[in-house]
C-alpha cells in the first residue's frame, strides 16, 4: 500500500476569497504530500466549491517550475491565468 506524508498544507488565496465573498462557498485546503521511501511529491489543489447562485469548482494548484498556470475551472475546462 502506498504511504504518504503531508509536508505542506496550502491555505486559501485571500484574493480569491475577496472575489467570491458574496457567494455561498466551501473550501478544501490543498496539500503537498511526499510518497514515503521515494522522492515523488503529489499536490492536491485547494478547492473552492461555489454552491449558490451557481455551481462552480475552482482548483488552485501550487505553482512550480514546470507548471505556471495555477487555476483550473473544472466545469468549463478552462485554464485561468493569475496575474
Amino acid at each position: 500500500m502506498l504511504e504518504f506524508k503531508t509536508i505542506q498544507t496550502l491555505k486559501p488565496n485571500t484574493e480569491i476569497l475577496e472575489v467570491i465573498k458574496d457567494y455561498k462557498y466551501k473550501i478544501k485546503n490543498g496539500k503537498v504530500k511526499n510518497l514515503l521511501h521515494t522522492n515523488l511529491q503529489v499536490i492536491e489543489p485547494t478547492e473552492y466549491l461555489i454552491t449558490y447562485p451557481t455551481t462552480l469548482t475552482i482548483l488552485e494548484y501550487k505553482v512550480n517550475e514546470i507548471s505556471n498556470k495555477p487555476f483550473f475551472i473544472k466545469e468549463h475546462n478552462q485554464i485561468i491565468m493569475y496575474f
